[in-house]
C-alpha cells in the first residue's frame, strides 16, 4: 500500500526571513568593518538626518554585541576563578567591587589614549575604546551574578557530583552551568542594559576638550540634545527602541526559554512560551537542511574533531592553571609577588600624579565624594523599595511575566539619559532642586539592576514551598517573613551590590548636564570627574 505524503508547511515565508537576517547582517558586519579600516577621524561629523539612523543603529548594535561577547567570556573564567578558590576570591571581589564603582569616564582617558596610540592611522583604537568602556558597563554585574550562583549550588547536587567522582570540568559542564543558566541569562539582559545606559558616553565624549563622535546612536543623541533638534531627539528614542525589540526578539526571548529547561523543577504554571523568532524559522529548508546535517555529524565527528580536542586540552590548561595559583605551596607567593609588584610600581606613578592636586582640590573631592554617597544611598533605598515587591508580584504568575518580561527589558535597556531632557523638564516643573533631581536621575538607570536580581531570585524559588505556605495557610506578612525575603535575599544582595556600582557610574552623567544651553550641576563626585574630563585635567 502506498503511503500517502506527508504535507509540508510552506517555507518560503521562513527562506526569505532567514535570508534577510543573514543579507542584514553580513551588510551591517561589513560596513562596520569598513569603518574601522578607515582612515582616523576621531571627530566623526554626526548626520541628524532620518537617512543615516539605520547604519548608526547596526554599528552601535554590533559594539553592543562585541562588549556582551568580552564580558561574558570575563564572567565564565574570573567568576568561576573566584568562586572555586577561597584565595583569589579575598582579592577578586574587591577588585571587581571597586573596578564596578569607578565611573566609565575614569576608565576614557587611558583607554583612548593608549588603544589610539597603538592604531595611530585608522579607526581600530577609537572603536575598541568604545567597546571596552561598554564593557566596563556590562561585565561587573554578570561576573558577580555568575559567581553568585556557582556559591549557591545546593549541598545536595555538590554531593552527587562528588558520588559520582565528576571532574572539575565535567562538574562545570553538567552541574554549575546549568544551574547559573538563569541567573546569568537574566543579568545578561540587565548587564546589556547597562552598557546602553552610557550609550552617548561611550560614542561621544571629550577629552581635554577636543571632542570625539564614533558613528551611532549614542553620538547621534548627543549632537540632538546639544543642538536643541527635537525630530532628531525623537526619532533616536524610537530607533534605539527599536534596537532594544530586535535583541529582545533574537537573542534574549530565545535564550531565555533556553534557560528555563534548566529549572530544578518543572512547575507547569511556568512554562515559557516558544519565541517568535524560532516559529518564524521553522518551515525553513536552510534551517532544516542545517539541523539534519548537524544532528548526523555531531556524535560521529566531535570527538574526533581538531577544534573539540584544542577545546578539550584548552579547559584542562585552564583548570591546571587555576589549581597552580590556587595551590598553598606556590600560587600564594605568585600571586602575592605580582601584586606587590604592581602595587609598588602603581604607587609610585600614582604619586606623582596626584602631586598636582592642590590641597583645596582634595578637600572638595572628600566633601563631594559625601554627597554622591547619599545620593547612591538613597537611590537603592527607594528602587529597593519598589522593585522588589513588583519582582515578586511578577515571578508568582506566568502570565504576569510573559507580558511584564519584554516591558521591563525595554525600560531597563533604554539609556536612560536620552530621557533625561524629558525628565528634567518635568523636574522643573515641579521646582525640583536640582540636588535631589541628580538622584531621580541616577535611579532612573540603576533601579532595575535590583528589579532583575530579585525578579531572577524569585523564579528560582521552588514550587513546593509556596504550596506547603499555601496548605499552612500563612499569611501575606508569613510568606514575606520566611519564604520570599530569605528566598530572594542573596539575589537582592547581588543587586544592592551591582546597582552602588551602577549608581556611582550613573553619577557622572547625571550630576552635570547640560540643558537648553544652560549647565546644571550637583554637587558630587560625578560633576568633578565629567569638568576634569572635559578639561584634559587628569590628576583630578
Amino acid at each position: 500500500m502506498r503511503r500517502a505524503p506527508i504535507p509540508r508547511p510552506a517555507s518560503a515565508i521562513a527562506d526569505g526571513v532567514v535570508f534577510l537576517l543573514v543579507a542584514a547582517f553580513i551588510f551591517g558586519l561589513t560596513a562596520f568593518a569598513r569603518r574601522w579600516e578607515s582612515s582616523y577621524s576621531p571627530n566623526y561629523e554626526i548626520d541628524l538626518s532620518l537617512s543615516a539612523l539605520p547604519i548608526y543603529a547596526i554599528f552601535s548594535a554590533l559594539r553592543g554585541l562585541l562588549a556582551y561577547v568580552l564580558s561574558l567570556v570575563f564572567t565564565l573564567l574570573v567568576g568561576y576563578w573566584a568562586a572555586k578558590s577561597a584565595k583569589a576570591e579575598r582579592i577578586i571581589l574587591p577588585v571587581l567591587d571597586i573596578m564596578q564603582s569607578i565611573p566609565v569616564l575614569g576608565f576614557l582617558p587611558g583607554l583612548v589614549l593608549g588603544l589610539v596610540a597603538l592604531f595611530p592611522h585608522n579607526n581600530v583604537g577609537l572603536e575598541l575604546a568604545s567597546i571596552v568602556m561598554i564593557f566596563t558597563g556590562q561585565v561587573w554585574n554578570m561576573t558577580f551574578a555568575f559567581y553568585s550562583s556557582i556559591k549557591s549550588v545546593p549541598t545536595d547536587l555538590k554531593e552527587s557530583a562528588a558520588v559520582m567522582k565528576l571532574s572539575s570540568t565535567e562538574r562545570l559542564k553538567y552541574l554549575e552551568l546549568p544551574y547559573s543558566a538563569m541567573n546569568l541569562t537574566w543579568n545578561s539582559v540587565m548587564s546589556m542594559a547597562g552598557g546602553w545606559f552610557f550609550l552617548t558616553v561611550c560614542e561621544a565624549f571629550v577629552l581635554g576638550e577636543k571632542p570625539y563622535h564614533l558613528p551611532g546612536l549614542g553620538a547621534y543623541m548627543a549632537v540632538a540634545i546639544d543642538s536643541g533638534h527635537t525630530q532628531a531627539i525623537v526619532a533616536g528614542i524610537f530607533a534605539m527602541a527599536l534596537v532594544i525589540l530586535s535583541f529582545d526578539f533574537f537573542l534574549w526571548r530565545p535564550a531565555l526559554v533556553w534557560a528555563h529547561r534548566f529549572r530544578l523543577e518543572n512547575n507547569p504554571e511556568q512554562k515559557m512560551t516558544e519565541p517568535l523568532i524560532k516559529t518564524l524559522v521553522k518551515g525553513s529548508v536552510v534551517i532544516k537542511v542545517i539541523r539534519s546535517f548537524s544532528r548526523r555529524k555531531r556524535y560521529s565527528q566531535a570527538k574526533n574533531s581538531v577544534l573539540y580536542n584544542r577545546l578539550l586540552e584548552w579547559m584542562l590548561q585552564i583548570e591546571k592553571g587555576l589549581k597552580f595559583l590556587s595551590s598553598a605551596r606556590y600560587g600564594s607567593y605568585v600571586v602575592i609577588a605580582m601584586v606587590l609588584g604592581m602595587a609598588i610600581y602603581g604607587f609610585g606613578r600614582l604619586l606623582l600624579v596626584l602631586s598636582e592636586v592642590s590641597l583645596a582640590s582634595w578637600i572638595e573631592i572628600v566633601r563631594d565624594t559625601f554627597y554622591t554617597f547619599f545620593r547612591v544611598a538613597g537611590a537603592l533605598l527607594i528602587g529597593t523599595l519598589w522593585a522588589t515587591p513588583v519582582a515578586i508580584w511578577v515571578a508568582q504568575s506566568s502570565k504576569r511575566l510573559k507580558w511584564a518580561q519584554p516591558v521591563i527589558q525595554l525600560l531597563a535597556s533604554f539609556p536612560a539619559p536620552m530621557l533625561y531632557p524629558l525628565a528634567i523638564a518635568v523636574f522643573l516643573f515641579l521646582n525640583i532642586n536640582f540636588q535631589i533631581s541628580a538622584m531621580l536621575l541616577m535611579l532612573l538607570g540603576v533601579q532595575w539592576y535590583i528589579l532583575f536580581n530579585v525578579l531572577a531570585g524569585a523564579l528560582n524559588i521552588p514550587n513546593e514551598l509556596k504550596l506547603s505556605m499555601q496548605l499552612m495557610k500563612s499569611s501575606n506578612w508569613q510568606q514575606w517573613r520566611y519564604l520570599y525575603l530569605p528566598s530572594i535575599l542573596p539575589a537582592l544582595v547581588t543587586g544592592w551590590v551591582t546597582a552602588a556600582g551602577g549608581a556611582w557610574n550613573a553619577s557622572i552623567v547625571s550630576e552635570l548636564i547640560s540643558y537648553k544651553g544652560q549647565t546644571l550641576k550637583a554637587s558630587g563626585l560625578g560633576a568633578q570627574i565629567s569638568e576634569a574630563a572635559e578639561k584634559g585635567d587628569f590628576a583630578k
